[in-house]
């Protein structure tokens, strides 16, 4: 099943302008730009996937290919990347988006509440207002696809899946007592560091030690994975995770309540998966 993914579906790479940041955004079938497509064959229904942290669409390919095929093609997936997760390569083209209301208004947006405000510019701009959609968030994504919820109420959103969801207490997980610190108080530390050591490093080392870091972890990706050793992308990362560190702290059980479906028998807009 893995050999016919590869193969036989198509996954088109965009950069976009939006909300004047870069933005990569992988999407999977042939549809490549729902907005103006006025043709009868376009589909009712789009499955958005929000990544954990690091934001790279790259890391979901795979399971993006999966999920499309399992839905026997009818629908498209897209990935879209974090806000400062990505830039754009020199051989690439970035389409800007003429009619982004909130392009000047986003305040701190590679910060946790801007990345949801990014996610949720990207949706009213970019995908038909009565298009259908079914949210996955994996990891932070999740948190990301719960305040979409809660602050996107016109937006048809049918199903919101939480995968390995990262909602609350983060700081007191097992993980979270070792990043907590690294995040918070000594993030300045890696900052410096990435730029002294990442930025003047010729981009033939950097594919390289790219190249060998994957091939330990045994990760294949179809797309180049360079913004893991850019010290723009790490920093935002990093920035992000502190802001999850600090905020992340009770669940938004309003919001879910909200959600839930009052007849028992009904299927849940949020379903928890772990």
């Amino acid at each position: 099943m893995d050999s016919e993914i590869k193969e036989e579906i198509p996954v088109h790479e965009e950069f976009i302008l939006c909300c004047g940041v870069e933005t990569q955004v992988l999407k999977c079938g042939p549809w490549t730009d729902l907005l103006n497509d006025q043709s009868a064959n376009r589909p009712k229904l789009l499955i958005f996937i929000i990544t954990g942290n690091p934001g790279f669409p790259a890391f979901y390919v795979t399971f993006a290919k999966a999920l499309y095929s399992l839905i026997k093609r009818r629908f498209p997936v897209w990935i879209i990347s974090h806000a400062g997760h990505a830039l754009v390569p020199k051989d690439k083209k970035i389409l800007t988006t003429l009619n982004d209301p909130n392009a000047q208004e986003i305040q701190d947006i590679y910060g946790l509440h801007g990345q949801v405000e990014h996610k949720l510019a990207f949706l009213r701009t970019h995908v038909p207002k009565d298009m259908k959609l079914v949210v996955i968030g994996h990891s932070i994504g999740c948190y990301v696809a719960l305040q979409i919820l809660k602050h996107g109420p016109e937006l048809p959103i049918i199903r919101s899946f939480l995968l390995f969801p990262t909602i609350e207490r983060m700081s007191e997980s097992p993980s979270g007592r070792i990043a907590t610190p690294l995040l918070c108080w000594l993030r300045y530390i890696l900052y410096v560091s990435s730029y002294l050591l990442l930025k003047p490093c010729p981009e033939k080392i950097k594919s390289w030690l790219l190249s060998v870091v994957l091939q330990k972890m045994n990760v294949q990706s179809d797309f180049p994975l360079l913004n893991l050793l850019e010290p723009f992308c790490l920093v935002n990362a990093a920035y992000l995770g502190s802001q999850e560190m600090m905020e992340v702290v009770k669940r938004d059980n309003e919001t879910i309540k909200e959600h839930l479906p009052k007849d028992p028998s009904a299927p849940s807009q949020v379903v928890v998966s772990f």
